[in-house]
């Protein structure tokens, strides 16, 4: 379903097909929008900019959008380079453009850029509004969601939020595209460490009558879609699981581990629970990430390795160690022919997490799973699904 934002406020962003990873560590192979928004009043804003990548095209959007007019204000929600990549092109272009944002805001930029735009800064607090005619901002800031110098700001006429980073998806502006399996390893992979914040910030969002959120990527959100994501980033931000179901993460070398934790996999459905397997060597890892939040509880499979675990489980558990993972229920089992190392390998990482229940039995496979071995891992499927 599709949204008419207020005529008085034109997308100017770009979609980039061509890039192949999002902060040179995301896998988007349905790429991603750089999204930028102007509101054409008395005064004339334009909210962000694009990444350098993109920065001709967003030059002709803006022109088509101004209509020979010179935008008075660029406010400057974020200042990541793909949301300010442009901002040096766009001052230069229009000299007596005044940039607006917060008081970190412009030493970040001027690390970024290399310019103090001297003489030519608004610094704006929280409540503070830009009045542009029929139309104003008024910002709040918004820190750590997911850079310290994080703002969103509202518009009033229009009951719009531009949200920054908040509420975006990997792939189009498109509203057509589901919207939450990419939003949701967005948001884990990108923001979800910083969930007190966003709580935060969807407290001040609970007390404006927003109609419409407008985010730095992905689509236009207005009605049902608002209301979904509403929903998941409240859950998302509070670790609170969406789904009672298990992800099933394995690590394998030579096929016996999949093996058995594709068996596993269907005696947890056999207790009723949905059960997704990933394949940790040929999936997206911060796909297997945001899977990880996404159920109560997770199964972690892998082969020994090097006297430690196989690298791809490895690097599972150092990302969401780092992503603040906690608050589940998890499933172990290793393999391991002559010298099993992988399960207090897992172990040691896995008590660095907050809140986890650790199931018994830890399951040992020696190469290929016998008949006692599957017996436990029906033990583990049990228990695991009396304990979500």
């Amino acid at each position: 379903m599709s949204f008419h934002l207020d005529p008085a406020l034109a997308p100017v962003g770009c979609f980039d097909g061509d890039i192949d990873l999002f902060e040179s560590q995301y896998a988007v192979p349905n790429g991603v929008s750089y999204n930028s928004y102007v509101i054409l009043d008395e005064k004339i804003a334009v909210l962000d900019t694009v990444d350098p990548r993109k920065t001709a095209q967003w030059l002709d959007n803006l022109e088509g959008a101004l209509g020979g007019r010179a935008p008075d204000y660029l406010v400057v929600h974020h200042v990541e380079p793909d949301h300010s990549g442009s901002v040096a092109a766009l001052a230069e272009k229009f000299p007596q453009m005044v940039l607006v944002g917060n008081a970190k805001t412009f030493p970040m930029l001027t690390a970024f850029t290399g310019q103090t735009f001297e003489g030519r800064t608004l610094v704006v607090k929280e409540g503070d509004r830009l009045e542009l005619g029929k139309h104003a901002l008024t910002f709040y800031l918004a820190p750590m969601v997911h850079w310290p110098e994080v703002m969103v700001s509202y518009e009033e006429a229009s009951k719009t939020l531009f949200s920054a980073d908040g509420f975006g998806r990997f792939g189009s502006a498109s509203p057509d595209e589901p919207w939450a399996d990419e939003a949701r390893r967005y948001f884990i992979n990108i923001v979800g460490k910083y969930g007190t914040n966003v709580q935060a910030l969807l407290k001040k969002a609970a007390a404006l009558d927003i109609q419409a959120v407008c985010p730095l990527h992905g689509p236009v959100l207005s009605g049902e879609a608002l209301a979904l994501a509403l929903e998941k980033y409240d859950l998302w931000s509070r670790y609170v699981p969406e789904e009672r179901g298990v992800l099933v993460a394995y690590a394998s070398i030579h096929g016996n581990t999949a093996k058995a934790a594709l068996e596993l996999a269907d005696m947890l459905r056999a207790q009723g629970l949905t059960a997704e397997a990933m394949d940790l060597a040929r999936r997206d890892w911060a796909e297997a990430v945001a899977g990880a939040f996404r159920y109560s509880g997770l199964v972690l499979a892998a082969s020994s390795y090097d006297a430690g675990v196989f690298p791809p489980m490895a690097q599972l558990l150092a990302r969401l160690k780092s992503k603040g993972f906690k608050d589940r229920t998890v499933g172990l089992m290793e393999n391991g022919t002559w010298g099993p190392t992988a399960l207090r390998t897992m172990l040691a990482e896995l008590e660095g997490m907050k809140g986890l229940n650790i199931l018994e039995p830890k399951i040992t496979i020696r190469s290929a799973a016998t008949d006692a071995d599957r017996e436990k891992m029906g033990e583990l499927a049990r228990a695991m699904a009396a304990a979500i």
